[in-house]
């Protein structure tokens, strides 16, 4: 699922439509907030990319970041039912 590009975690993630490609950022928007670590993200319709890089670290990928992106697979796997 994850890749590694530039010194940063990628990802993409498909859902069924807007509303639980949205509801899938506000979960992983809780999680990154409360552990103070965000991400860089878009979202087009039903698809959510993501990139994780630790920027205080000079931008490199940290164990900050696969926190983070395992974090983001468990919230992902429950849109997947």
């Amino acid at each position: 699922m994850w890749q590694e590009e530039n010194n940063k975690l990628v990802a993409s993630f498909r859902f069924k439509n807007f509303r639980e490609a949205f509801a899938f950022m506000t979960e992983v928007a809780f999680y990154a907030e409360s552990h103070n670590h965000h991400p860089e993200w878009s979202n087009v319709y039903n698809r959510v990319s993501i990139a994780l890089t630790t920027h205080d670290a000079g931008n490199i990928i940290t164990e900050k970041d696969r926190k983070l992106a395992a974090a983001i697979e468990q919230v992902f796997v429950k849109y997947q039912q």
